[in-house]
């Protein structure tokens, strides 16, 4: 026997409101008419956003060409960029987002040390610096590098999200490890390519895998 989807009729006399679906739902605006117009808009959305946006996202939200509101991005970087507020706008991991001013560094840096108890040690500093040149890289390399066991650093790296497993060495079957996209945001870095020119004074792989071969009982 099929389920009957007929309706009962209200009692004479009562109202019938319609119930909006969900999915139907969408919040109406015109950018232009908007306190601050487009730009105030993506100002908006990016002092609301957890990470950065790209400026293909901003433009679909407000219905916008992306090149225009790229121009806008830029504009808006350009408008904090004196240092008369204390945050700028940086286009930094894809995407972009409010930053700190770099000419409040001092002050942010005192703020963050007198107050995160879980900041960085230099250990986990050391050991994230030679797997960013170095990536990907195991767990013995980046030991033979600093001359310690590693592994408790590197398990609080993978915890903060600043590293990541990338692959396994296909001779040893070692896991190598590489950066993340959130080890760029924190660094304010677009992509490795903008990593300071470090490497060369790091040892070579030659020499790595020597002292890798020493520290093995």
């Amino acid at each position: 026997m099929s389920e009957s989807t007929d309706h009962a009729d209200p009692p004479e006399g009562t109202d019938v409101v319609p119930v909006p679906v969900a999915e139907d739902v969408q919040v109406a605006f015109d950018v232009g008419e908007l306190p601050g117009g487009a730009k105030g808009a993506i100002e908006a959305v990016l002092m609301v956003v957890e990470e950065p946006v790209t400026d293909v996202a901003l433009a679909s939200v407000l219905e916008l060409p992306v090149e225009e509101v790229r121009t806008l991005l830029e504009d808006i970087e350009a408008r904090y960029a004196s240092g008369d507020h204390g945050f700028t706008v940086r286009n930094v991991g894809g995407g972009w987002r409010f930053y700190s001013h770099a000419a409040y560094a001092p002050v942010v840096e005192r703020f963050v040390l007198d107050g995160q108890q879980a900041r960085l040690t230099r250990a986990s500093l050391e050991t994230l610096a030679v797997i960013a040149y170095r990536q990907p890289v195991s767990r013995a390399r980046v030991g033979a590098v600093r001359g310690v066991n590693v592994d408790g650093v590197v398990r609080t790296l993978l915890t903060r999200g600043l590293i990541t497993e990338a692959s396994k060495d296909e001779e040893s079957g070692a896991t190598l490890y590489g950066t993340t996209p959130y080890f760029l945001e924190r660094m304010g870095l677009n992509s490795l390519d903008d990593l300071p020119p470090l490497a060369p004074y790091l040892p070579d792989a030659a020499v790595l895998d020597d002292l890798v071969s020493e520290a093995r009982p």
